[in-house]
């Protein structure tokens, strides 16, 4: 990382150190779009507050604008276009002193997927699935009697999925930690990751959740379902003061 590229990653984690401003990217974050008004409204603020805040959001490059009729219709009397926000592509990921720790895995992940074998796949979704496990021990709350789809979306957005109900009714994972490693070694990756996912359910000790490959525009390959059907009501809603992962958007 350059001089540049450091002053101008550290200048855009500055912007959030506003908290209304935070709040309101973690809830564009969260609901995947937004118009000013439905912002303002989730936020508590005002419309002029939270479009101030919004645009000073895209002026950092953290989110995303554009225009679009939420009736859905178009021709005279379809009413002005809203403007919608929407997360960037943009990846943070300042470390003091540098360091290159994606390097190191870029370079692991592409030696994997080389020198693939059926003992070096097993290998590494083993200690990807003891990872999980040990992620969803860490997660596990006693005496839970929280429906299983709606444990496994919790400990999910702790680690930084992002999961969403999708229309069909699976749990699907709009961000993928991993997304930057995949190019050239997706079976390797993805693999990596389906196995750990299934980690953390195993650690959390939910039951009746499967985890499986669905490779969708624009999300994670891993889909969840619970197989009695059953669904959470929605997906928690990050706090303000919510912490995880830098914010990351790449598919």
């Amino acid at each position: 990382m350059d001089a540049k590229d450091f002053e101008r990653q550290v200048q855009a984690l500055g912007v959030l150190d506003e908290p209304v401003r935070r709040r309101l990217f973690r809830l564009v974050e969260r609901r995947g779009e937004l118009s000013r008004d439905q912002a303002a409204r989730a936020a508590g603020v005002s419309r002029a507050l939270a479009a101030f805040h919004l645009d000073k959001l895209v002026e950092a490059g953290l989110l995303e604008a554009g225009f679009r009729r939420l009736s859905g219709r178009s021709g005279p009397g379809a009413g002005r276009p809203s403007k919608l926000y929407r997360r960037s592509a943009l990846e943070l990921d300042v470390t003091l002193p540098q360091r290159r720790y994606e390097w190191a895995a870029q370079v692991l992940a592409r030696a994997l997927g080389r020198a693939s074998s059926p003992a070096t796949t097993d290998a590494l979704r083993d200690a990807a699935r003891a990872h999980g496990e040990s992620i969803g021990r860490d997660l596990r709350k006693p005496a839970s009697d929280a429906p299983a789809l709606r444990a496994a979306t919790q400990a999910l957005t702790a680690c930084g999925f992002d999961p969403a109900l999708a229309p069909a009714g699976q749990l699907v994972l709009r961000n993928c930690p991993f997304a930057s490693l995949r190019e050239g070694c997706r079976d390797v990756v993805c693999g990596m990751n389906l196995a750990l996912i299934e980690g953390v359910l195993g650690g959390l000790g939910v039951e009746g959740v499967t985890a499986a490959l669905e490779p969708q525009p624009e999300t994670c390959c891993v889909a969840l379902r619970a197989a009695d059907g059953s669904t959470p009501s929605r997906a928690p809603a990050p706090g303000p003061e919510a912490t995880g992962p830098a914010p990351r958007r790449r598919t």
